[in-house]
């Protein structure tokens, strides 16, 4: 017979597991730490090594949490929100998730975490353009939407360089192939 996880386990974790989102987000890859995610989650630092053996499955578990997080409020503001949503964020957490995004070329364990958020994001490109699921035109905006995202985030794109651009890039994977 399988145990249902007590109610005050199930919150530590979540507790646990939005403190190393916040770390992550704040401070990056470097960042996270056991002992950093105990103190933002106001918990012994015997509780992060409970509830995460290591490091690197705390970072797997964050990132995936961070992931699917982004994912719905992507699917939320769609498209077209972006550019506003980004005028409103922090860059440190842009570049939190862009940071592990390239980290998950380096580490398998993350590789399926940052395949579910690009092929996510491929999907509300498609939604936003109204072509089939896989059209590959989707793929491209959805390259391009990134690419400027990450260069608004890393090296300071203005915003309605950004938009401008975005612009063209929607209108141009509108078009009929």
């Amino acid at each position: 017979m399988t145990r249902q996880p007590q109610a005050r386990a199930t919150q530590r974790r979540s507790a646990l597991l939005a403190a190393a989102v916040e770390v992550l987000t704040e401070g990056g890859f470097a960042a996270l730490t056991h002992r950093a995610v105990a103190q933002r989650a106001c918990l012994p630092l015997a509780a992060t090594t409970y509830y995460f053996a290591s490091r690197d499955e705390l970072l797997a578990e964050a990132f995936g949490h961070l992931v699917e997080r982004e994912v719905a409020h992507l699917r939320a503001i769609g498209l077209a929100g972006l550019v506003d949503d980004l005028a409103a964020d922090e860059r440190s957490r842009q570049l939190g998730l862009w940071e592990l995004y390239v980290l998950a070329g380096r580490d398998p364990a993350l590789q399926a975490i940052a395949r579910r958020w690009s092929e996510a994001c491929a999907e509300i490109a498609a939604e936003h353009l109204a072509l089939p699921p896989g059209d590959p035109r989707a793929r491209l905006l959805y390259a391009a939407v990134s690419y400027l995202w990450l260069e608004h985030a890393v090296i300071g794109l203005p915003l309605d360089d950004m938009r401008t651009l975005m612009e063209l890039a929607v209108k141009n994977a509108s078009r009929p192939e």
